[in-house]
């Protein structure tokens, strides 16, 4: 953890927790938007403009929250506007390490061995976590936005015509279901597995466990009804947002976050959501089941040993084809 700018202890996958015992997660630190013409967004200051070249992302691919901004990018046809750069999959003692581990990088953009460097270089004196996704902008030299939710966004829209048209993540008629269906998802699963995962009290771990699979439970209707997505055929930033949990549950969060009452696997309809997902174009790129399970697996409060599942594996799909009459039809 970075205070006043120094890296003070090695990194700990629980930094806060309430007062049962359970897991707090840091609010994002870095809150400025994109635009396309660079006034200011929900929150932050203006001077952002959409420009091919000029923004770069740094992501995990182990992190769901990363994940979001990269199926983003690769759904909007961003990938020659914004550069990336993907972390090594373990967590070391000093968090986020860029290196040669293979699908990751080393920082040829700011030349930095940890992703709490790029925070100093932001701000000298940081305060907080240095955590993924970060974009970055190569023109004044700092983190734009450190929030996975805003860039998911930004990247929906606020590139303007430099992104796909045809493909819209956040569409207008859906936009208030879209926002309460994400908030009732985001605390009971997103961030529930992780609740169960980092509790530090048996009560705090039961709690979360209980809400993990009452959000499946009712996700698993609400598809047997309205799938293959959330709203019926279009895909939306919803969707997303599930996805990133949903394909890492079987791998991680079952086993070594004791979320094990019941796999992905075995659940009809969120399987389908799951396959229906990984066919899109572009998404399953965003996918590394290996680093995946190197980084859930190298965190040492959860599994000192160190030893590395060798399953499961992802299913084999045929891809679909998204764009208008799947996104906005």
């Amino acid at each position: 953890m970075l205070i006043d700018g120094k890296w003070t202890e090695d990194w700990q996958p629980v930094q806060a927790t309430d007062a049962k015992g359970g897991f707090v997660r840091q609010i994002s630190g870095f809150r400025n938007w994109v635009t396309p013409d660079g006034s200011a967004g929900p929150t932050g200051e203006a001077g952002f403009q959409a420009e091919a070249g000029r923004y770069h992302l740094y992501v995990a691919l182990i992190c769901p929250w990363a994940s979001r901004t990269l199926i983003a990018r690769k759904l909007k046809g961003l990938e020659d506007v914004i550069s990336v750069s993907v972390v090594e999959p373990a967590l070391t003692n000093q968090g986020w390490r860029f290196g040669d581990y293979p699908g990751a990088d080393r920082d040829t953009l700011n030349g930095a061995t940890y992703m709490h460097e790029i925070y100093t270089r932001a701000d000298p004196h940081y305060t907080g976590r240095a955590t993924v996704p970060v974009l970055w902008d190569k023109r004044r030299g700092t983190i734009v936005n450190n929030e996975s939710a805003d860039i998911l966004r930004m990247f929906n829209s606020g590139f303007g015509e430099l992104a796909r048209q045809d493909v819209d993540l956040y569409p207008e008629d859906l936009r208030a279901a879209i926002d309460a269906l994400s908030d009732k998802i985001y605390p009971v699963l997103n961030n529930g597995v992780y609740r169960a995962g980092f509790a530090t009290t048996q009560l705090a771990y039961e709690e979360a466990f209980q809400d993990v699979f009452g959000m499946l439970d009712a996700l698993e209707r609400r598809l047997e009804k309205d799938g293959p997505f959330l709203f019926g055929e279009r895909v939306t930033e919803t969707d997303i947002r599930l996805f990133v949990t949903l394909v890492r549950f079987d791998a991680a969060y079952h086993g070594l976050f004791k979320c094990n009452l019941r796999r992905i696997a075995d659940y009809p309809h969120l399987s389908t959501h799951l396959r229906a997902m990984l066919a899109v174009p572009g998404i399953r790129e965003t996918v590394n089941i290996d680093h995946i399970k190197q980084g859930y697996y190298s965190i040492k409060s959860l599994n000192p040993n160190g030893i590395v599942p060798i399953g499961p594996d992802l299913p084999d799909v045929a891809p679909v084809r998204l764009g208008r009459a799947e996104a906005k039809a």
